[in-house]
């Protein structure tokens, strides 16, 4: 019998499972095509004649792989008189479901008016310039906080805050939120709450007379300029410990993770406590170097694309993968579990704000995966490939 030992057959007609066309389809040439129901059921399960060499995937048992590139830079802003804002919610990229993000920019005296967030924790990362953060937690304890390039912060899902520049120059930054869901159009925000609500309840509220609430602006400022403010006027009030809401990124030794070809600063809630629900931080990979194959375990992954030109390949499962080129402004994002890479195909450093929607990272790479399996399992997956090539693939 063709594939088929005496053994395979005895096995199968013992337990009845094996019929006659299941006999005359393991004696013909070509693939075997099987039945629901063959191989037995439950303890009774049997062997079966092989079958095709590899896996077959039909394209209508999974789902079509996503478009995973967007060009946040290249959205229209939203702008008020102080700034301006642009983002990538699930909305306009729909492979981002577990994280938004946005770039916005704050002139000189401008200032991101006191709001909150109901469904998403922010975590930011300052570009250039200076601002300040005020927060209150639901305690009544506030915190302010200034920054600088380089710098992060991170306010949990619900606490109010605002963003104030400091100084002659104008602060930009990249916002990421744990809810791909969030935009900037939902934010709750007190100029607008105090103009949709009946002047004489304000009152009651704030104990003075209403007609003082015929100055307030008429809807929502969102980012309002104003007079700037000299850094020796801002003032800094940090809580003690680690609780603050602000990390160091590239001052903080605790953050340097290197690797072959880069280097990775990542803040995680390990090294700060406060940030429970997000890590992230800038990877810079060297030209023709690479962010090897790999995949996260328990967290979805963005980017935002700083400096340079990236190629990144996502494996989807199911004989699906992608590849794209990215530039600075654009986003990727690589759902959880899903393996990808990371390759510098440009003549400058690739730098690339990151961020995940879990506090803790984790991540496990396709190398060491090859490296701690044994021999013999190695050559069994990669039937055909000679020794000298395992051997070589172990040694990497």
């Amino acid at each position: 019998m063709n594939n088929f030992s005496r053994r395979h057959m005895l096995a199968a007609t013992a337990g009845g499972l094996l019929t006659t066309t299941a006999l005359a389809n393991a004696q013909a040439a070509g693939p075997l095509k099987f039945k629901p129901g063959n191989g037995g059921f439950a303890r009774q399960a049997v062997e079966l004649p092989p079958g095709e060499k590899v896996a077959y995937h039909d394209p209508k048992d999974v789902a079509e792989l996503s478009d995973f590139h967007f060009s946040l830079d290249g959205t229209v802003p939203k702008v008020t008189s102080g700034g301006w804002a642009k983002e990538a919610t699930v909305h306009q990229f729909p492979i981002s479901k577990g994280i938004a993000g946005v770039h916005m920019f704050l002139e000189p005296g401008a200032s991101r008016e006191l709001h909150w967030h109901a469904i998403a924790a922010e975590w930011a990362f300052i570009i250039d310039g200076r601002c300040q953060t005020v927060v209150l937690d639901p305690s009544g304890a506030s915190e302010i906080n200034n920054y600088g390039p380089g710098d992060l912060w991170y306010f949990p899902k619900g606490h109010g805050h605002s963003i104030q520049t400091i100084g002659d120059k104008p602060c930009h930054f990249i916002l990421s939120f744990d809810n791909g869901a969030f935009s900037e159009h939902g934010t709750f925000s007190i100029t607008d709450w105090i103009d949709v609500t009946p002047k004489d309840l304000l009152a009651l509220n704030f104990g003075v007379p209403k007609d003082l609430f015929d100055a307030f602006p008429k809807g929502e400022t969102y980012i309002q300029a104003g007079p700037v403010l000299p850094a020796s006027e801002a003032l800094d009030a940090p809580w003690p410990g680690e609780s603050t809401h602000k990390f160091s990124l590239l001052h903080d030794n605790r953050a340097v993770r290197e690797f072959d070809g880069g280097t990775f600063r990542l803040a995680t809630v390990d090294e700060w406590p406060i940030s429970k629900t997000m890590s992230g931080g800038v990877m810079t990979i060297k030209p023709g170097a690479m962010k090897e194959l790999h995949w996260n375990v328990n967290a979805n992954e963005w980017h935002y694309y700083l400096r340079g030109k990236a190629q990144v390949v996502l494996f989807g499962s199911g004989g699906r993968s992608k590849v794209a080129e990215f530039k600075p402004g654009d986003v990727a994002y690589i759902p959880q579990g899903y393996g990808h890479a990371i390759k510098n195909v440009g003549d400058d450093d690739l730098e690339i704000v990151q961020t995940w929607d879990n506090g803790k990272f984790e991540e496990i790479d396709l190398t060491k995966w090859v490296k701690s399996s044994p021999r013999y399992l190695l050559g069994n997956n990669f039937a055909g490939v000679p020794g000298t090539t395992i051997t070589r693939l172990k040694q990497t």
